[in-house]
């Protein structure tokens, strides 16, 4: 029977140079930046905070030196990513090329679709969107019916997608469209440049806290050239397999209501005592075991493996932890959560209260991931 594979796994030592390099840069860069608008973290999007992430090497960081690269292991990779988040930096307009598009690429990729699209990802300058999910379908990818037929030189698309993450700054989408009628081997993963395509409109889908991370992308006719199909044709599902333990064990996974723990335990030592010091120790407990079950897939994700089980268990867990975070808030504090003019700590919770329940639908509903468990635990 197939089990969870959790191995034991520590950052090298070497890292913790890069660990203090990284928090002094953090530290001069937010200096000014209030706590409400760091607790959006990875949904935050900067241009120029990530070019100077590009110039400081820090994007792209496994990637061959050929594709803009620097060769650096998945730890260094690790390490940055946590310090990132922790302090709330606004990592998402290159968050998902780096994270994902990228490393996709460039173990499906063509030459041309590298050296054309690779260098700029690492400097900063080019962002991507994820066009995997659509309406009625949701996180069930087998279900998607947006339709690429093949046409001189390329490909006609007509379809929508749906909870696209970033798409209204985004320069290209990895599209799944499918391309014949097989449940499974008719979809097809295709490079679609957003900037410069006509028959795309992307339309915003406003949150509760007023923003619109996520966009509806209708495609009309749009057409996608043979030379950004990814992969081969009907590849994509396997493609997208891969791709998705990328997306779901990272360290956001775990941290994107972290600035919100921080915030409450302040709070909490203001009233002295040892008020709430047992739901803490709880909290604490459950991030440090998160924290070592996304390093040992980071561990298997840097020898080559592929950990699609762990990775999915990583992000169910993660996102039942990052929406518990401001309950427990408001229950230990008694204090209501405000948009506009209250403490850092009353703002950050009413942020996090607004956003956190789309946090179980980003990388895949719950339903969908227990499922993907459940069959490699052969349980269905």
């Amino acid at each position: 029977m197939q089990t969870f594979r959790f191995d034991l796994c520590e950052l090298p030592e070497e890292t913790k140079g890069l660990r203090a390099e990284v928090r002094a840069f953090l530290a001069e860069e937010l200096r000014h930046v209030p706590l409400v608008t760091r607790a959006q973290t990875w949904s935050g999007s900067d241009p120029e905070f990530s070019r100077k992430m590009g110039a400081k090497g820090w994007i792209g960081m496994r990637w061959p030196k050929q594709y803009g690269g620097h060769e650096r292991s998945a730890f260094d990779r690790y390490v940055v990513l946590e310090e990132m988040l922790a302090a709330g930096a606004p990592v998402g307009a290159h968050w998902i090329g780096d994270r994902q598009s990228g490393p996709l690429l460039l173990n499906f990729g063509t030459e041309e679709q590298r050296q054309l699209i690779l260098p700029k990802v690492a400097r900063g300058e080019c962002y991507f969107c994820i066009g995997m999910s659509e309406p009625d379908s949701g996180s069930d990818l087998a279900a998607t019916r947006t339709k690429a037929e093949k046409v001189e030189g390329g490909y006609r698309v007509n379809g929508t997608k749906l909870w696209t993450s970033g798409a209204q700054h985004a320069h290209y989408m990895i599209g799944l469209f499918r391309t014949s009628a097989d449940k499974h081997t008719g979809l097809t993963q295709f490079l679609v440049d957003l900037k410069n395509t006509d028959g795309i409109t992307i339309r915003p889908i406003r949150d509760l806290a007023g923003n619109s991370h996520f966009n509806e992308v209708v495609f009309q006719d749009a057409f996608v050239p043979d030379n950004m199909l990814v992969g081969s044709e009907g590849s994509g599902w396997a493609q997208v397999g891969a791709e998705l333990a990328f997306e779901r064990s990272g360290p956001e996974r775990y941290l994107s209501s972290f600035l919100l723990m921080v915030e409450m335990i302040r709070e909490l030592q203001k009233r002295g005592g040892a008020e709430g010091a047992r739901e803490v120790g709880r909290l604490v407990a459950h991030l440090v075991t998160l924290r070592q079950m996304s390093l040992s897939v980071a561990g298997m994700l840097d020898k080559g493996e592929n950990p699609a089980l762990e990775a999915s268990v990583v992000k169910d867990l993660g996102a039942v932890f990052e929406q518990d975070m401001p309950v427990k808030a408001h229950e230990l504090l008694g204090i209501a959560p405000t948009i506009g003019g209250g403490s850092d700590y009353e703002e950050v919770l009413g942020y996090l209260t607004q956003t956190v329940p789309s946090f179980s639908l980003r990388g895949g509903t719950r339903e969908i991931l227990r499922g993907i468990i459940a069959r490699g635990l052969g349980l269905r």
